[in-house]
């Protein structure tokens, strides 16, 4: 069976999930970590979600759609983000960031929010 993919994001997303899939990109990111091209992201000193100026070792690898939602460790994946705006952002993916940041700020009626029970 092929694999089900959004077709203007092949390189870096992949809908379905697995153990085996989350493990070799886990393994790819480990490997992304050591590369000249992801310590000079790390050397500008800015995270990505709130654009604060951080040291290098305060930032954290994080990828825009979640390994755990099927997204991949690939350059156009991840970006470094302070340690507060990766624990914000959660499994979430671009959409839902959008979603709850237009929940918390009253945005959205409480009929519109049923978004949320389908990424539990």
């Amino acid at each position: 069976m092929e694999k089900n993919r959004i077709d203007s994001h092949k390189d870096w997303v992949d809908i379905r999930k697995d153990n085996a899939h989350v493990a070799r990109e886990r393994e790819k990111a480990r490997e992304l970590r050591n590369s000249p091209w992801w310590k000079a992201r790390l050397a500008e000193g800015k995270c990505h979600y709130c654009g604060g100026a951080f040291n290098p070792e305060e930032l954290t690898m994080d990828h825009v759609i979640p390994v755990a939602r099927g997204g991949k460790s690939v350059k156009s994946n991840v970006v470094p983000a302070c340690a507060r705006c990766n624990k914000t952002k959660k499994h979430f993916t671009p959409a839902e960031q959008i979603l709850n940041e237009m929940e918390t700020s009253g945005e959205l009626s409480p009929a519109d929010q049923g978004w949320k029970e389908e990424t539990k």
